[in-house]
């Protein structure tokens, strides 16, 4: 593990956070589309988003879903969606595809989930790697202005590759939702943010939560979003009622506390309810106005 004190590095990680902060006061898109179960359909949004130019530069692009368990989709993302987007990647551009998680889950490792959930069965298809970020080799950086994680561990892949964040929409029992934000809690690995062997691997978040998924975006926050609003969860994130009627919608776009805003509102709750999009509005993003370009797809009926 590279402590990145010992390196020097402190003083560019936080002129690089300073550039990013900046950049984050110019109001980035939300495009939206119904959430049709076929590639056109994907595709078409991705294009619109401008994702082929954003990855166009890039060695290596880390799909990150939300495979918190090994529950199905709406709980996790749906390996359909994930192949979707992994075919329209290997089509626009030349980098590594990896699709990267590290589970929370108390029982299972990431491995089992991606058995479960059947991403052992697209990668094998796809010809793309899996990755356990649990298991990676992590760095230590630090951010002085960072009160809950002044330091932080996490995997050395995600600060070299482009991010492209897969959440699902849902409420959470503590965060109020877990949307793009909270969904980098994967890449934390569990001998830092572990508190006990038998426990939830990420439980360290769990205390002051809204700071602590504050200050690990302010380390490394999506680079783009791919949401899948296509069902919900209206009131927990692991169990409970589904929307009804199922949203039907996809959203995708570059600013982050843009997209939990948007599916604060589509869970209809206020962003400015929710302390970590708050707190990050006008930091790493913009959660208002909102710029929303809805796409209409032929052959769809979006009635929201």
């Amino acid at each position: 593990m590279e402590d990145y004190h010992a390196t020097g590095g402190r003083r560019k990680k936080d002129a690089v956070y300073l550039a990013l902060t900046q950049k984050a006061t110019k109001i980035q898109p939300v495009y939206a589309s119904p959430a049709a179960n076929s590639d056109s359909t994907v595709h078409t949004l991705l294009d619109a988003s401008g994702l082929p130019g954003l990855v166009s530069g890039a060695r290596t692009i880390l799909i990150k879903p939300n495979l918190v368990n090994c529950q199905g989709p709406p709980v996790t993302t749906p390996v359909s969606l994930v192949a979707s987007v992994v075919r329209y990647l290997q089509n626009r551009c030349t980098a590594e595809i990896v699709i990267a998680e590290g589970t929370a889950s108390a029982e299972h490792d990431t491995w089992h989930v991606f058995r479960e959930l059947g991403y052992l069965d697209l990668a094998a298809a796809a010809g793309v790697r899996l990755l356990d970020l649990n298991q990676e080799e992590t760095i230590c950086r630090s951010l002085e202005h960072c009160r809950r994680w002044p330091r932080m561990h996490l995997p050395e892949i995600v600060y070299e590759s482009f991010l492209l964040s897969m959440p699902v929409l849902k409420a959470h029992t503590l965060a109020g939702v877990t949307l793009t934000l909270k969904n980098m809690m994967g890449l934390a690995p569990p001998t830092h943010y572990r508190i006990s062997e038998q426990g939830w691997k990420k439980a360290a978040f769990h205390h002051r939560i809204h700071e602590a998924i504050a200050d690990l975006n302010r380390y490394r926050h999506p680079d783009f979003t791919l949401l899948d609003a296509s069902v919900g969860m209206a009131e927990s994130h692991l169990w409970g009622a589904t929307c009804q009627p199922p949203v039907g919608l996809l959203a995708a776009g570059t600013d982050p506390v843009a997209i939990d805003a948007w599916g604060c509102g589509v869970l209809g709750k206020k962003w400015q309810d929710i302390d970590h999009i708050r707190v990050l509005h006008g930091e790493l993003g913009q959660a208002a106005p909102l710029c929303i370009s809805a796409l209409e797809m032929k052959g769809t009926n979006n009635a929201r």
